[in-house]
């Protein structure tokens, strides 16, 4: 094992022990997939908290698939107003739900290739899904993976480019504990490792983190 795969297997555990359940941070349900894949999307340049709030309108308006891919796209765009980018992402919405109906029997895809063709969907929010959904090895690569795991030293922590953080991360991670870690590392980034100020005193992983500040 290289040196790399044992400090990602020691950051595995720690963080295990930190935050026992790993837990999606939007709040979907566990249920309907098609919830994720809306949450997803609107999760870009939003606060999680903020999804949360807007999908419950959302989903109480419009509380199946179908009823989505039908509602007009101009109350989807003022409910979603405040996610930001709400003319783009309701668009992109309304027609995911349209073709996930028409081309997917109503079923999330179960693979990368055919997640990337829904309108709005990129490796990240593919990877989302396929995790969360699927439980197969998925390593989101969103802003605080990014950041807390080029402090950890993975890789220079210049690098922000999200493909190659994912590949990166996928060698080190075991396919087993991907989805859990990056649910682990968001609220790791909320609660100690903040991009302005970590806080590298009280934290947990600071042994085996390259860029560790005194």
């Amino acid at each position: 094992m290289n040196d790399n795969k044992k400090r990602a297997a020691e950051a595995v555990e720690r963080l295990k022990k930190i935050y026992p359940d790993a837990a999606c941070a939007l709040e979907w349900g566990g249920a309907d997939a098609w919830k994720l894949l809306v949450m997803g999307r609107l999760s870009a340049q939003c606060t999680d908290a903020r999804v949360n709030i807007v999908c419950r309108e959302l989903f109480y308006e419009f509380p199946t698939l179908d009823a989505l891919a039908d509602a007009p796209l101009e109350r989807i765009e003022e409910i979603v107003r405040p996610c930001g980018l709400y003319r783009v992402k309701a668009a992109d919405i309304k027609n995911s739900c349209r073709m996930l109906i028409d081309d997917f029997g109503g079923i999330v895809p179960d693979s990368m290739d055919e997640l990337l063709k829904l309108p709005g969907v990129g490796r990240k929010i593919a990877n989302l899904l396929l995790g969360d959904i699927y439980k197969m090895p998925a390593v989101v690569a969103d802003t605080h993976c990014i950041r807390i795991c080029g402090r950890l030293g993975f890789y220079p922590e210049e690098l922000k480019d999200p493909v190659k953080v994912e590949r990166i991360m996928s060698e080190c991670l075991e396919p087993e504990e991907q989805s859990d870690f990056c649910h682990r590392i968001v609220q790791f980034g909320r609660d100690v490792c903040m991009a302005r100020s970590p806080k590298c005193r009280e934290c947990e992983l600071k042994d085996i983190c390259k860029g560790a500040r005194d």
